[in-house]
């Protein structure tokens, strides 16, 4: 791209941006971080300050702040993405949700329950609204707002919804997909939360393997499962 187009041009942002990405899903932060600040300051050069792709950058570097820890970095950029979409795109657009999502999640991520709660229940309404009953991101929504019922100890709450995400998530991405295990690992959490260790223990089991397969034995993702099946199995020791 850099060949083709020069150094400067969008598609260049977005190739410094799919490559962090890249980095960010493998927990190579440090790689991920320059990429991505190199993108935004790209983007916002060439298309100005207020464009989607700005929001768009602003939210990477965001939740990569986010799954490092960086809270007070994370969500300024997150409000700001948020603002900038429902400006830009409206207030019933998909990427509005997914800006709700993600400032959710930051909110959820510091135990800001009361914070966090609403915007989820707000981002699952809108997905399913704008993308119907049977789509990925509303799996994933249903995902996200059944954690934060776990985390609270509401699991008469959390229960029904993981049991949806993950059949949602089975027909459609199928049997094999990484999220998938993610959804099966969630569901065993909550089994485990709740001494249900019968339960948990072959979903743990279905989750790594799926993982390992599809991500890798060294992959974060494959390295807490299997750590959370290790604790399931220490629980059950007299």
């Amino acid at each position: 791209t850099k060949r083709l187009l020069g150094d400067e041009h969008p598609d260049v942002a977005t190739s410094l941006n799919n490559l962090a990405l890249l980095y960010n899903s493998q927990g190579r932060y440090s790689d991920a971080e320059p990429l991505l600040i190199e993108a935004l300051a790209m983007t916002k050069r060439l298309l100005g300050d207020e464009h989607p792709d700005v929001a768009t950058s602003l939210n990477n570097l965001a939740l990569l702040y986010n799954s490092q820890g960086r809270y007070s970095n994370a969500e300024p950029l997150l409000i700001e993405a948020l603002a900038m979409r429902k400006r830009l795109l409206g207030d019933e657009h998909p990427n509005v949700a997914s800006s709700l999502k993600n400032l959710a999640l930051l909110y959820d991520s510091q135990g800001r329950y009361s914070d966090a709660e609403p915007l989820y229940i707000e981002a699952l309404a809108m997905r399913k609204r704008l993308l119907r009953d049977e789509h990925p991101d509303v799996a994933t929504s249903l995902n996200n707002l059944a954690l934060l019922y776990n985390s609270q100890g509401r699991y008469s709450d959390t229960e029904p919804l993981l049991i949806e995400a993950l059949a949602m998530r089975k027909r459609l991405l199928g049997d094999e997909h990484p999220d998938v295990a993610t959804s099966l690992n969630n569901l065993a959490l909550l089994y485990n939360s709740q001494g249900r260790y019968s339960n948990a223990e072959p979903l743990y089991i279905e989750a790594l393997e799926i993982a390992e397969q599809r991500l890798g034995a060294n992959h974060p993702k494959t390295i807490a499962i299997r750590k959370n099946q290790e604790d399931l199995r220490r629980n059950r020791q007299p």
